[in-house]
């Protein structure tokens, strides 16, 4: 039988009546002959009320009580849900990550899968049964509960299917699929049918919060079939065949036509650094950035210029707004050993991006994106490039600007 993991977010399962109603979209595909693996988040807001729980009464707790505290919301949900299946006759259970088990690494509040055990699922399967599994959540070496960190369901499902060999994961959210930009930006933009593996993992690394970028890795390297869909639609709408009614997230050989761009994303919040006069020697980036690692500082954007005597240089890199002060600080107080003159720092800048597979082929698209932004008056700090991404860092307060401009540019208005 084919096989079909699906997950819900919080949203998704935010109160009784939208348990019903995942429970009825479950029981459809059940009727269409799937064997069917739920994966599902928190009801809304629980999770965060148990964080505040525990920093509550301490900022500096254990990480591995924490863990305990906050995967307490998900068991909530997957019994609530085996309950409603179980209520409109489909037969379920089900499976906390300890249960299964999902077998994490030790890094608690953001641990990575090593491996899950399918063995007791397969069985239920074979009784045809439906596995309800809490998602977010795995069990570390030492036997404790592990949390995933951020997006931590989504990565769930997806190792899920991968394990399963499911030949398609949906990813139920409160959009109806990934759109060419942000609809509350640009009321025009579009809902891609298709979107390659590469060209979403951008687009999640670039601010597109439809999917988190460990599952968009993930769901690449295991070749999983993702489809972003809404849990809103009515349960017992007239659905395509093929089951195919959102964006499809697969490999660029299952895209007929490649677009030039197929998006504009865009992160807000972006902090700008730049130490002046760096010496310019072998290991001097590797020490910078060394530092910040260290301190848990994810950076993203990195630019070196080029030196004009052989001595010095100038380096420039972008953080979270969140992470400035920790990062200035970290830089202070390795300023002996980093060996700069001058540190300058600017907060409030955003990170505009286009994507897509059609770049590898055309020529002239940094340049047409460029000059749009100068047609606006938008000045670019930072540029960043891949093969099928350009990136630039702007001033936030022209996020929209840049954002409505690019997208009619590239003809996304008309898709």
């Amino acid at each position: 039988m084919p096989r079909l993991v699906m997950k819900f977010g919080g949203t998704s399962v935010g109160d009784l009546d939208r348990i019903r109603n995942v429970a009825l979209h479950v029981k459809r595909e059940v009727e269409a002959g799937f064997e069917v693996a739920v994966v599902v988040s928190a009801m809304s807001g629980e999770t965060n009320r148990l964080v505040g729980l525990a920093r509550g009464l301490s900022s500096l707790h254990d990480a591995r009580e924490y863990d305990t505290i906050v995967a307490a919301g998900e068991q909530i949900s997957v019994g609530l849900l085996a309950i409603a299946l179980q209520d409109i006759g489909v037969s379920a259970r089900s499976w906390l990550g300890w249960q299964l088990p999902i077998l994490t690494d030790d890094a608690h509040g953001s641990a990575r899968i090593a491996d899950i055990d399918v063995d007791k699922m397969e069985e239920q399967f074979r009784q045809g049964r439906v596995a309800v599994v809490a998602g977010f959540q795995g069990v570390s070496p030492e036997g404790r509960i592990a949390t995933l960190g951020r997006g931590g369901s989504d990565t769930s499902a997806v190792a899920l299917a991968a394990a399963l060999k499911a030949d398609r994961c949906d990813i139920y959210t409160d959009v109806d699929g990934v759109y060419t930009t942000d609809p509350r930006i640009v009321p025009e933009a579009r809902k891609l049918d298709r979107v390659s593996y590469e060209e979403m993992l951008e687009m999640a690394s670039s601010g597109a919060k439809v999917l988190q970028t460990r599952s968009a890795e993930l769901a690449m390297v295991h070749s999983v079939k993702l489809q972003v869909r809404s849990s809103f639609d009515a349960p017992d709408a007239e659905f395509p065949e093929d089951g195919l009614v959102g964006t499809l997230i697969c490999s660029e050989e299952e895209i007929m036509e490649q677009e030039v761009v197929s998006g504009v994303a865009y992160t807000r919040n972006e902090a700008k650094i730049t130490l002046r006069d760096v010496t310019d020697q072998p290991g001097v980036a590797a020490q910078v950035f060394g530092t910040l690692a260290d301190g848990s500082v994810n950076v993203d954007m990195i630019v070196q210029n080029v030196s004009t005597d052989g001595l010095k240089t100038d380096l420039t890199f972008t953080v979270a707004n969140d992470d400035l002060d920790r990062t200035m600080l970290l830089i202070d107080g390795a300023k002996e050993r980093l060996n700069f003159d001058a540190v300058e720092q600017k907060s409030a800048m955003a990170k505009i991006s286009i994507v897509g597979i059609g770049m590898r082929s055309h020529a002239g698209v940094a340049q047409k994106m460029f000059k749009v932004l100068a047609e606006k008056g938008i000045n670019i700090h930072v540029i960043s490039t891949s093969e099928i991404k350009i990136s630039v860092l702007i001033d936030d307060e022209y996020t929209e600007l840049a954002v409505r401009a690019l997208h009619a540019a590239f003809g996304l208005d008309n898709l």
